[in-house]
């Protein structure tokens, strides 16, 4: 019996260190594993929840930025290049109703002109109709014209066969002269309108690259990158883009409306003046023969 008592001890003494090893690495596992975060308390937890609708209701109130808002905060060089370029659309519009205003007038005159001149069949009709027309710039060139013929005819060359080729040339230089100034006051300030044309984008340019340097200064400043920080000045920039932009295209439209209309005008004169030369070259070799 003490035999068998001393065996069962020896046994159990041989079984204990080789389950030790299998339960070595639940136990180092235990021991190892890092401690679960303390729970947060009701009062904390409302207090971030509370903190979060504050900061999403903050975010929500910036999400949208007026044009006007991007305006006030736009810097003194930006500030400058907007109002430069407003006052370029501004002159530029008020243009456009002149040209239009101007040009129509011109267009009915013209054409009132033509109609009435064409009824003459010499040049002392053509002066008796044409009198009674409201001035005009046709009718300034043929008054020069007729000026021109009243000479020839005071100093007896009027008659002369030799003497018609200069007659017409004199006639045809003072009508072009005529015909250039009615074209200059037609054209009055269209170099204006191109050089609005080609440089209002680069003036706009202008501003846009400064106020990106002043953001990306802004960036430096406070060390961020956010979005909320950097988009206003980047806006407002572009702001000078779009304000070049605005100034041109409506420049370069009426510059080109202007100088169609001119040219058409132009067009006209050219063969009135031609008519008024085969008149007066009609009326010179009736009297010679």
């Amino acid at each position: 019996m003490t035999l068998m008592n001393s065996l069962l001890t020896f046994a159990q003494q041989g079984a204990a260190p080789a389950a030790q090893p299998g339960t070595t690495p639940a136990t180092d596992a235990a021991t190892t594993a890092p401690a679960a975060a303390p729970a947060l308390s009701e009062a904390e937890r409302a207090a971030a929840q509370a903190r979060g609708a504050e900061a999403q209701a903050d975010a929500a109130g910036h999400s949208e930025v007026s044009m006007m808002e991007l305006f006030v905060h736009l810097n003194a060089v930006e500030m400058g290049v907007m109002i430069i370029l407003g006052l370029c659309t501004v002159y530029a519009v008020a243009l456009l109703f002149e040209k239009i205003y101007v040009m129509r007038k011109t267009a009915k005159q013209t054409k009132d002109f033509l109609a009435a001149f064409r009824k003459a069949n010499s040049v002392e009709e053509a002066e008796a109709i044409v009198r009674k027309l409201p001035n005009s710039g046709i009718k300034s060139m043929f008054d020069a014209g007729m000026a021109e013929v009243r000479r020839t005819q005071d100093l007896g060359l009027y008659t002369m066969r030799d003497a018609r080729d200069h007659t017409m040339q004199r006639v045809a230089s003072a009508m072009a002269t005529r015909q250039n100034e009615h074209l200059d006051d037609l054209g009055s300030s269209m170099t204006f309108l191109a050089s609005i044309g080609a440089n209002a984008p680069f003036i706009g340019l202008f501003g846009t690259v400064w106020g990106i340097m002043v953001a990306f200064v802004g960036i430096a400043k406070t060390q961020t990158t956010s979005l909320a920080v950097v988009a206003p000045g980047i806006a407002g920039a572009l702001l000078a883009t779009a304000a070049g932009l605005a100034a041109a295209i409506p420049a370069v439209l009426i510059y080109n409306f202007a100088a169609k209309q001119i040219s058409k005008q132009a067009t006209k004169l050219d063969d009135f003046a031609a008519e008024f030369i085969a008149l007066v070259s009609r009326d010179m070799d009736r009297r010679a023969g």
